[in-house]
């Protein structure tokens, strides 16, 4: 049940990597990543059905070669984990988008700056799954019990999101916004999308650079829970790096889409907790009780879609919040004068 095996190749490896890259460096130097502008919602829209399209033909193309290669009723169950842990993971990366929408309103991040950030957080992103990923395979394969150290993990986490879930979160008291004030000298303005600046025989990081630093932290939190959730479907590292990187590519289009409406999801919290409940409790189950992956993956589309019908059902009042702004930000002592437009 814990065996840590995998059907892919160097080459599958190589090619999956090859290809987010070159998707990657499209989006960057020829689709307008590289210059400023605001994401319309038409294309969130085309991204974002890029990417599940993009997700669709890859578990095709899987179940396609593995029916050759090991049987169609182990291909079935590959693509079946691999759709089941890319709902999973997307599910739960949802979480991030309240967080970017945070901190971009607490940064004050111009709308026409937020997609470069966000591409660099992507990649930034891919090298932390990768090293979280193999770490795990890694420790799992000589450490069976902390199979079940992940499902007490996912369990704890899941009840402390359904306890915190209704309550605002302060970024003023956020460690690394702390440590920014503390240590970095920080612009007061924008310099463009620059995340350093010279200025009076100095370096300066810019408000851009802590929108990322920020995001990149917030990324990593969410890994430690979004991967030991989808060791609880399948103990495939392949299966688990490539639902998590279609997850984080897709997530990125969908902010941009569903941003303006994040507060109206406002029970979709409650939900994700609950799936990492249920996922932690499977893991902790697994050795008394099977449960089959369609199963997983029916729970999962079940308290997600019923959390996002609850959410529109019963909408609650807006209450009006100040929004942070960037000179707040920065330590006085430690910032230049700001600079006139």
């Amino acid at each position: 049940m814990h065996r840590i095996e995998t059907f892919a190749t160097l080459p599958m490896w190589a090619g999956f990597i090859g290809f987010v890259l070159v998707m990657l460096a499209l989006d960057l130097f020829v689709l307008g990543g590289k210059s400023a502008h605001r994401v319309s919602s038409r294309e969130a829209l085309a991204w974002a059905c890029t990417w599940s399209v993009l997700a669709t033909l890859f578990g095709i193309l899987q179940w396609w070669f593995l029916s050759d290669a090991i049987g169609r009723l182990e291909a079935n169950r590959k693509t079946l984990e691999f759709f089941t842990g890319y709902l999973i993971e997307l599910s739960l990366s949802v979480d991030n988008m309240f967080v970017f929408s945070m901190i971009f309103g607490y940064f004050a991040v111009p709308p026409e700056m937020q997609r470069r950030v966000l591409l660099f957080g992507v990649l930034g992103a891919i090298a932390m799954r990768i090293v979280m990923i193999l770490a795990g395979v890694w420790l799992l394969s000589k450490f069976i019990w902390l199979f079940y150290v992940f499902g007490l993990f996912l369990v704890f986490t899941g009840i402390k999101m359904l306890v915190v879930a209704g309550q605002a979160h302060n970024l003023d008291r956020n460690p690394v916004v702390r440590l920014m004030r503390k240590f970095m000298r920080m612009t007061q303005d924008y310099r463009g999308e620059a995340f350093f600046v010279h200025s009076n025989g100095l370096l300066y990081a810019t408000p851009m650079f802590g929108v990322l630093l920020l995001i990149e932290t917030t990324d990593l939190v969410f890994a430690v829970d979004s991967i030991p959730a989808i060791f609880a479907v399948t103990n495939d590292p392949f299966i688990v790096f490539t639902s998590n990187i279609f997850a984080i590519m897709g997530l990125r289009a969908l902010y941009f889409l569903l941003a303006s409406m994040a507060e109206r999801f406002h029970y979709l919290k409650y939900g994700l907790a609950i799936i990492l409940v249920v996922i932690g409790a499977k893991m902790l189950a697994a050795q008394w009780i099977h449960i089959p992956v369609q199963w997983s993956l029916a729970m999962v589309v079940i308290i997600f879609l019923v959390s996002i019908g609850t959410s529109l059902a019963l909408p609650r009042r807006t209450i009006a919040r100040d929004s942070g702004n960037v000179a707040s930000i920065a330590d006085p002592k430690s910032t230049e004068p700001k600079r006139r437009s």
